[in-house]
């Protein structure tokens, strides 16, 4: 059977085409009788709009891209599915990609995300990304780009961001009330904005509240080398007496260390972490973490989505409030 037209709706309610298009959009113009009628007919003959005639007019689709260093983590899993609800329930698709912290495959995925007309775009950027000039020229074509997470260093730009002083700073609150003295401290990528601001409100902290703390900064970008940093720590001859974790990857790896060299946690060592919130509490006992939600990121950053899909022009940066969540691990 072939598909109804608004051709041949118009044709059966002797009405025209341009009346029938616009009682199917609740036009206000339209009586509501005519958009009964013409409803109750388009229910009956399966009328489906012609999408793809849409996109070419409007040269957008439905589409909203998502792209983000790895889908191998449970913060961006966590955020996609809130964005994902959120744009079922509105009526758009969501299209997922992976830059593997590369910039030149970032960049890739962004011109594929392009060729299929995308009406919208979420970036976490990767650690290599010094140049945001082409997600810049897609929001001069009137396409929203929303950064989350890992954002620009660039204030012209909608940024939807944890809150990232906030969390770091309540972590080292804690282990200074601990009275924690040796610390190691492992912090993701030192190029990304969301390192910087973490490691700058983590060491001013202690530095303005506790002075005498010896704070040992590390680097790790993966599970492997956030494990190395632990277990090289533990050879010195002052061993550290907590370890501060910036995200759930570098959680994994302390662990594993942790549980090579057979310590007790509190009692050998205490730990904290920054986390979306499941990671901790795979552990016994549970590890006390600062919960930066990639559920709620994704709800708030869809929000800013329609808000720009919507016709606002101005740029805003949001954040998502922290919160501590007690463990056992201090």
């Amino acid at each position: 059977m072939e598909q109804a037209t608004l051709k041949q709706l118009s044709e059966i309610l002797k009405i025209s085409v341009s009346t029938v298009s616009r009682a199917l959009k609740n036009h206000p113009d339209i009586s509501e009788e005519t958009k009964r009628k013409v409803k109750e007919l388009a229910e009956t003959l399966d009328y489906e709009p012609n999408r793809n005639a849409i996109y070419l007019r409007n040269n957008t689709s439905n589409i909203i891209g998502i792209i983000v260093p790895s889908l191998d983590n449970f913060f961006y899993d966590s955020f996609t599915v809130a964005v994902e609800e959120e744009a079922r329930a509105t009526g758009y698709s969501v299209l997922i990609m992976q830059s593997g912290e590369s910039k030149d495959i970032e960049l890739a995925n962004l011109k594929l995300l392009k060729n299929n007309r995308i009406a919208g775009v979420f970036v976490s950027i990767t650690g290599e990304t010094d140049d945001i000039s082409s997600f810049i020229r897609l929001q001069e074509k009137k396409i929203p780009v929303v950064f989350f997470d890992r954002v620009p260093d660039f204030e012209q730009c909608n940024k939807v961001c944890l809150a990232d002083k906030v969390a770091a700073t309540m972590a080292a609150d804690i282990l200074i009330e601990k009275k924690k003295k040796q610390v190691l401290a492992l912090f993701g990528h030192p190029k990304l904005t969301i390192s910087q601001k973490r490691f700058a409100a983590f060491n001013e902290t202690f530095k303005s509240k506790a002075k005498d703390a010896v704070i040992d900064n590390q680097f790790p970008l993966t599970i492997a080398e956030a494990k190395a940093f632990t277990l090289a720590a533990f050879e010195n001859i002052k061993k550290p007496d907590a370890i501060f974790c910036m995200g759930d990857l570098i959680l994994i790896g302390v662990m594993q260390a942790v549980h090579e060299k057979g310590l007790r946690v509190p009692e050998d060592v205490g730990i904290i972490s920054i986390s979306n919130g499941l990671i901790p509490t795979m552990y016994n006992p549970k590890i006390t973490f600062i919960e930066t939600s990639g559920y709620k990121l994704g709800k708030l950053a869809f929000k800013r989505m329609t808000d720009c899909l919507s016709g606002s022009t101005f740029m805003q940066e949001v954040t998502v409030d922290s919160v501590l969540v007690q463990g056992g691990s201090l």
